[in-house]
């Protein structure tokens, strides 16, 4: 029996990307004020990941790892491209960190197959060599919408796909795909809640995971970073910005009821942060943390 769970921010690759495709129809005038850009015009961007190991008493039962970040697979050229600032495979040396290796994850849930994503579960570039998948005892949790849409990407988001690790995936013999309204995975259980979420890409899944004062919900792309937590703040990636807005209203409320918190993958300042509203009533945050570890449920 699951007597505790603890979490802990990990930090993997970072970008630099264009901050007018990540701030939609946002002016730049308004953007540049959460996010100074470079000469170039692109903003820093994290890519977090959230490891949650649970223990019955003393003894570890499972290590679960929710996203993997965009990793060091990106050759070269691909890597300058999306302005990937490491070459080297940032989320193994944060797990490493805490006395883990890929081997040792028993469960990653990916909310969805978006390269910035799930680029960490495979292998650093090498030359001449294709990239392999990690995580080799994992059972790897898709919502199947979104496996649907990876399968078969529009022409808008199909540089978004990895078909290797699509491919991989598929040949892994440990993929749960998690049906529409299942509301949670077989494998990680009815005790993470998971929230569904197509405005950014259909199939989203967004995992809760319940804490003694309010429940912690990994954001995704619905809510990336602090400044998107204003509710009219979109991405240009975004594939239905409008269902996203609502999205992200129906989530904040229900957190800002349960007095929940964020946690956000493309922050680069802020790993967790407490939902409110401000003096004029919008939603805002509090209590950010730049990163948390070993925080108990």
């Amino acid at each position: 029996m699951i007597t505790r769970r603890c979490l802990t921010s990990l930090n993997g690759n970072s970008q630099m990307l264009d901050g007018g495709a990540m701030f939609g129809n946002a002016p730049k005038a308004m953007w540049q004020r959460w996010c100074a850009p470079d000469e170039h015009n692109r903003i820093r961007l994290g890519c977090r990941a959230l490891l949650v190991q649970e223990y019955a008493g003393e003894q570890l039962m499972r290590n679960i790892l929710i996203e993997a970040g965009v990793g060091a697979f990106f050759s070269p050229e691909m890597k300058q491209r999306f302005g990937i600032q490491e070459s080297h495979h940032c989320l193994l040396e944060s797990l490493a960190a805490h006395g883990l290796g890929h081997e040792d994850i028993d469960v990653v849930l990916l909310t969805h197959l978006h390269f910035d994503h799930a680029g960490g579960l495979l292998s650093a570039w090498q030359p001449d060599q294709p990239p392999r998948l990690l995580f080799p005892r994992a059972t790897f949790v898709v919502g199947e919408i979104q496996w649907q849409r990876a399968n078969d990407p529009h022409a808008r988001d199909r540089a978004s796909y990895i078909p290797e690790l699509v491919q991989g995936l598929a040949e892994s013999g440990r993929l749960e795909l998690v049906e529409e309204g299942a509301g949670y995975s077989t494998t990680l259980g009815e005790h993470y809640p998971l929230h569904l979420s197509s405005g950014h890409t259909p199939g989203q899944l967004l995992p809760q995971i319940d804490m003694p004062d309010g429940p912690v919900v990994f954001a995704g792309d619905l809510i990336p970073g602090v400044p998107w937590v204003h509710l009219p703040i979109t991405m240009g990636y975004d594939r239905f910005p409008e269902q996203l807005i609502d999205e992200k209203r129906a989530l904040l409320e229900q957190l800002l009821d349960a007095n929940g918190r964020l946690v956000f993958t493309h922050d680069p300042d802020t790993a967790m942060a407490r939902v409110r509203r401000d003096e004029k009533g919008r939603y805002a945050v509090s209590e950010q943390l730049p990163a948390f570890s070993a925080l108990s449920a």
